[in-house]
């Protein structure tokens, strides 16, 4: 388990360098009092360990730069080793934006995974508007309990190395440009050969499955398959899909490739550990496979990350808890 005394600690992901496995988590202090301020208050912790249990926080690794598009909070993203070094793609808002709701996808390297210098004073990647929503397609209102009805949903980047060594891929949470709310939640897909510049694509699956956003994607191979799993919280499904999820807000998807194409009318909850959120899945170097996350309900007004479980696949490829 991960727990501050003193910090709000959220959405999360890992690379494992070796034996060890690096985690990087949202923080907040609890000095804000209410735990809807972190959002916008969000920096980025460093922790390390060898069996997901046992951390060494290292602190804070990553916050907002003094100005641009990523100056109000920066949150989820994910790290790869690039070949001479490793780089994090982050997501981003600012205090020139629309709230939290004007994100932007960002970029920074790092030679030790800790000190991180960002790659460019613009974003690594905009919202293309042929294929999904911004907000200049769907303003929405500026102000009132709809105002997450305008999102510019474009966050929680997923890096991965072409299969086929063609090149880089980048999964990013975002909302398809003619669906329906809270069903219109897909994988925006893009391209890059080099990892600088990148070529926005279509999705990689098709709305109207029941979910307004696919958070904190994962797409990898767990005991020699692939998956997909990602979370959406019940606020963001359609009614039928709150039903199927009796509040869970993790699921996994069979998966044909770590490319897709998926059909997230496929999806299953992880039942578990029904409010495990932004989970992690790691392959240890031992070889096991555990998911661990924080929890959404924060019941006692803190937010931890909490131990791993063992899981694996299905026969049908979905994740489930393994007998070990």
């Amino acid at each position: 388990m991960l727990r501050l005394e003193d910090r709000w600690i959220w959405d999360a992901w890992t690379v494992r360098d070796g034996d060890r496995v690096h985690l990087f988590y949202l923080q907040a202090p609890m000095s804000l009092s209410d735990a809807g301020l972190r959002h916008v208050n969000a920096t980025i912790g460093h922790a390390v360990s060898t069996d997901c249990v046992d951390w060494q926080v290292l602190g804070e690794t990553f916050r907002p730069a003094e100005s641009g598009f990523d100056d109000l909070a920066v949150w989820t993203g994910s790290t790869v080793w690039d070949g001479k070094r490793w780089r994090m793609f982050y997501t981003a808002i600012s205090t020139a934006g629309h709230h939290i709701y004007d994100q932007r996808i960002g970029s920074a390297v790092s030679d030790d995974l800790h000190h991180w210098t960002r790659v460019s004073s613009e974003p690594a990647l905009r919202v293309d508007p042929a294929h999904y929503k911004t907000l200049s397609s769907h303003p929405g209102p500026t102000e009132g309990p709809d105002l997450e009805g305008s999102s510019e949903t474009w966050r929680d980047p997923l890096v991965l190395r072409d299969p086929d060594g063609d090149g880089w891929h980048l999964l990013v949470t975002a909302r398809a440009r003619e669906a329906a709310r809270n069903d219109d939640g897909v994988i925006a897909h893009a391209w890059s050969a080099e990892l600088e510049t990148w070529e926005v694509r279509e999705p990689l699956c098709s709305p109207g499955a029941g979910f307004g956003q696919l958070e904190v994607l994962r797409s990898q191979v767990v005991d020699g398959r692939p998956v997909l799993v990602f979370t959406c919280h019940p606020d963001e499904m359609t009614p039928e899909r709150q039903a199927d999820a009796n509040g869970c807000c993790t699921w996994s998807v069979p998966s044909p490739g770590l490319l897709g194409p998926w059909d997230l009318s496929l999806a299953r909850p992880f039942r578990a550990d029904p409010t495990l959120f932004a989970a992690p899945v790691v392959t240890r170097a031992d070889g096991s496979t555990v998911i661990f996350g924080f929890h959404h309900d924060g019941a006692d007004g803190s937010l931890w990350i909490g131990d791993p479980i063992p899981v694996t696949l299905d026969a049908e490829g979905y994740l489930v808890p393994s007998d070990t």
